[in-house]
């Protein structure tokens, strides 16, 4: 889980390939990232902005 959850922090690997390498639901997998003290969303503030103004 730990190496899963560091290459997703490094952006190695989506949410979802990381979920399947430690086989759990994705959903599950970045339930459980507060552990890691990992956050499940990691965007620049320009990044969020043009998200929330496309949404």
């Amino acid at each position: 889980m730990a190496m899963a959850v560091k290459l997703f922090e490094m952006k190695r690997l989506s949410s979802g390939m990381a979920a399947e390498l430690v086989g759990m639901s994705r959903v599950a997998f970045l339930l459980n990232l507060h552990r890691f003290n990992v956050p499940m969303v990691d965007l620049e503030e320009d990044e969020l902005l043009m998200d929330v103004k496309n949404a």
